[in-house]
């Protein structure tokens, strides 16, 4: 689970950690209103205003209805025209920003609805930094990863200057010890006050996605300030979904609007479900079967349009549902069903299957492939339901059969 970069900064101002003052709001009213207290609080007379929505490279994104204006705008009115002046520059940008669709690296061509901005105090930065806390499931570890290189996609300095990046493995039984923190704010040129800031700032984020039990913690960039303080100036974080029953906190700032409808309505039955760009719809018992079914649909030439697990214990109500929402991606040509039946027994998928086409019709081809336990009895439902639905002998087969008649 993701959420919105107001909502990281709570979390991390909850902790102690650093971040600038800022203001949510979500009408243009509520964006006037947010900046006479910043400043005031402050001191500062620069405000920025955010985009908030979940995807990166905001600042250098483009509104579709403004393509001049990008998703991060510094407003520096208040310098020379006061508090007055600064009201105005952010009403007028909140006007034109919420309710705009933002395009950035990450969005894809059909951009991100901005239905929340973000009002923050300016910062006196005299450097950029990168630092995120990640979770290396290979290693089964947190791992910290800091660079000099702030501000610039983390992508980007890993394929043109990996040396730039600098790593620190986090040992759960200990967390990460004084001295690591200390290296990596060495490793970033950090000394003096910085230097222990620096160190202080990445043992606090450290300890916190830990406890969070979090995938990913991003701050592009860590900033230091003319005074020597680290704070982050921006906070990405994604959540392990499972472990969500631990943080209700965490989990009460879930943005549904921000997330697919196809796999909110996955989420309410269950179903592991994430969509994907092709046209081969797929529903598989099994994550390692549904993995190894979208390598093979890609092997003989198709492209997958999802990941669908339906689990080991589905019923054929929970078929249906899955049925159900592969049919609603308007993108999908061709549906390819890969059972093998040890704890979820063929007949069930069967009966879903025929269940879900006699409640939602049928105009895409289908392809079964049942393999298992009451595999004989699953076929026979299949066979007498008198639906247009092709069998497949083995998964291979079954692949290949729905990419040439989805073609």
């Amino acid at each position: 689970m993701k959420i919105h970069e107001y909502q990281a900064k709570e979390l991390m101002a909850g902790r102690g950690i650093p971040v600038p003052l800022g203001r949510m709001v979500t009408t243009v009213e509520e964006a006037r209103a947010a900046v006479a207290p910043l400043i005031g609080e402050s001191g500062n007379p620069v405000v920025v205003v955010k985009s908030q929505i979940h995807a990166g490279g905001r600042g250098k994104g483009r509104f579709v209805e403004h393509p001049d204006l990008g998703g991060v705008t510094v407003v520096t009115d208040g310098i020379s025209g006061g508090v007055g002046a600064a009201e105005e520059a952010v009403a007028g940008l909140a006007e034109q920003m919420l309710g705009s669709t933002l395009v950035t690296i990450q969005t894809g061509s059909e951009g991100k609805v901005v239905n929340r901005l973000y009002i923050e105090q300016g910062i006196d930065i005299d450097r950029e930094l990168y630092l995120s806390v990640l979770l290396d499931r290979a290693r089964s570890r947190h791992i910290v990863m800091a660079s000099t290189e702030g501000g610039t996609e983390i992508e980007v300095v890993a394929e043109e200057t990996p040396e730039k990046i600098l790593k620190e493995e986090i040992d759960p039984a200990v967390g990460l010890l004084p001295f690591q923190a200390a290296r990596l704010a060495a490793g970033l040129g950090l000394e003096g006050d910085a230097g222990k800031n620096g160190a202080r700032f990445m043992s606090a984020l450290a300890e916190a996605a830990v406890d969070w039990d979090s995938d990913l913690i991003e701050i592009n960039p860590l900033v230091v300030t003319t005074e020597g303080a680290v704070m982050a100036l921006d906070g990405k974080m994604g959540f392990d979904s499972n472990a969500l029953f631990r943080h209700p906190d965490v989990e009460a700032m879930r943005d549904e609007s921000e997330e697919d409808p196809a796999e909110l309505e996955a989420s309410e039955f269950d179903l592991s479900f994430i969509s994907l760009d092709g046209t081969i719809g797929c529903m598989v018992n099994g994550a390692g079967l549904a993995m190894a079914t979208m390598d093979v649909i890609k092997y003989v030439g198709g492209e997958p349009a999802n990941f669908l697990d339906v689990g080991g214990g589905a019923t054929a109500d929970k078929v249906t549902a899955a049925f159900k929402i592969i049919t609603k991606d308007p993108n999908v040509k061709g549906i390819f069903v890969n059972i093998f039946g040890g704890i979820m027994r063929c007949d069930t998928i069967a009966t879903g299957v025929v269940q879900a086409v006699q409640e939602v019709g049928l105009e895409v081809p289908l392809v079964v492939r049942l393999e298992g336990t009451n595999v004989e009895l699953g076929r026979q439902i299949i066979a007498e339901s008198g639906l247009n639905v092709v069998t497949a002998d083995d998964m291979k087969d079954g692949a290949a059969k729905i990419v040439e008649l989805s073609a």
